[in-house]
This record gives structure tokens, sequence and C-alpha cells, in this order.
């Protein structure tokens, strides 16, 4: 990949190919998939289950290798990374969001947030310092203390969301983000990845089923086994409420 067009995407996936086997059933994940995700793109992977989003979002995290093809993340290719340099690419440079939150139900909200800088060599100050920060910015200050049952699910997913961008990634992946969120925690949450898309330029791509998502964003792709069957590039998103204060 040229620096130009490094210098332009946050993602590249080239002919990207995956099938899983189910007992004497070969399943096709990915067939022959090639996207370019722009710098500072909002854009949703939609279709039917099992039409590969998850797939697709896995190959470009890097929890998953496809079985052929390219996925070029901050101009690396990163089926060619060794296990150690991939792991520290998902470390630095991508923050996940998924609908069962994984947050540790013996650490606080603070201290989950804490524990992913621990892991990147942060100094405690400087942990506590930005662990604060974040908490605020999602809502959460005050609850800070508390333990994942003691949140209900809207708060957890927003403690789960400041623990991804915590420490400022290029990219974030979020799999049904909504998925166990009531409309009103929905609607917040799309709106607050809307706010950290547009204020700090993460590029995020969402796999949802959930269509207030898929209002919100930039572009959609539409999958159907295995394959893009749509992209579309919208100038405006088509949400009622562009400009309202999330919180």
């Amino acid at each position: 990949m040229s620096n130009q067009q490094s210098s332009q995407l946050a993602v590249r996936c080239l002919n990207l190919c995956k099938t899983f086997t189910q007992g004497e059933t070969r399943v096709v994940g990915l067939d022959d998939v090639s996207i370019d995700i722009a710098k500072g793109d909002m854009l949703c992977l939609s279709g039917p289950s099992g039409s590969g989003k998850t797939t697709l979002l896995n190959a470009i995290g890097a929890l998953d290798t496809p079985d052929s093809g390219e996925v070029w993340i901050e101009n690396k290719r990163i089926d060619q990374l060794s296990k150690g340099d991939r792991a520290d690419l998902r470390m630095r440079h991508i923050g996940f969001v998924f609908q069962a939150f994984n947050l540790i139900p013996v650490l606080s909200a603070q201290e989950n947030i804490e524990f992913v800088m621990e892991l990147q060599g942060v100094a405690a100050a400087e942990r506590h310092k930005m662990s604060s920060a974040i908490l605020e910015q999602v809502g959460m200050g005050g609850l800070e203390h508390r333990r994942p049952a003691q949140l209900s699910g809207g708060q957890q997913q927003r403690v789960a969301v400041a623990r991804a961008i915590v420490s400022r990634p290029s990219l974030v992946l979020a799999d049904e983000p909504t998925a166990n969120l009531d409309s009103q925690n929905a609607l917040q949450l799309i709106e607050l990845f809307t706010q950290l898309n547009t204020e700090m330029g993460i590029t995020f791509v969402i796999a949802t089923h959930d269509t207030r998502v898929m209002s919100y964003c930039r572009r959609l792709i539409r999958m159907v086994d295995g394959q893009v069957v749509s992209d579309e590039i919208r100038d405006t998103p088509s949400h009622p409420d562009a400009g309202k204060d999330p919180f």
C-alpha cells in the first residue's frame, strides 16, 4: 500500500475469505470481501445473522485470521505480524465494544478502565487521571467506584466504551453494542459514538441489526452470505436527533 493510500485509510481489506466447519457442513464467513475504510469514517455493517459481519470485525481487529486475503491497519499488513505485534496493535490502536460488556466483575468501573492502561505500561498517577476524565466524558462521573453488578446495562456499556477509548485508539470496532440496551440507553450510546467520532476523529466500524444505529452512520455496508452486496455513502446521516446533547 502506498504512503498516500495509508495516510488516508484507517483499514484496507483485500479479497478476504474465511470458512468454518460445523459438523459436516461448510459455512462461508467471508467470500472475497474487499473494502477501504477512511480515517474518521463512521461505518455500519448490516445484514442478517450469519452474513459475515462479526467475522469481518474479527478479521479487522486481528482477533481472527482469514483463510486468505490481506488486512492493513496503521500501514501494517496484520497477517504478517508476529503474535506479539498483533497484540500490541490491538492494545494501542484498536478499541473493542461488544454487546456483553466484558467487564471484570470484581473491579470497579474505574479499575476496569485502569486495568487496560496498566497492561500498556501507563504510570499509576496518569492512569487515574485519564480514567477519571474519560468516565466524566461518557457521563459516569460519580459512579467510578461501583462494580459492574451495581450498574445498569446502559451504565456498564458506557464503562465498556470508556475502556475502549481511554487510550485514544484510532479505530473502534463495535459488535451489536445496543443489543442489550433499552431504547433510551441505546440512543444515548449512538449519540456518544457520534460525538466521539466528530470531536476525536475516531474511526468507528459498527456491526448491528439496529436501524437506529444505521441512521447515525455516514456509510452503510450490507452483507449477505459473506459478501458485500451494497455500499452506501451518505453526505448527511438521516437520524432525527442530530445535534442533541446525549446527556
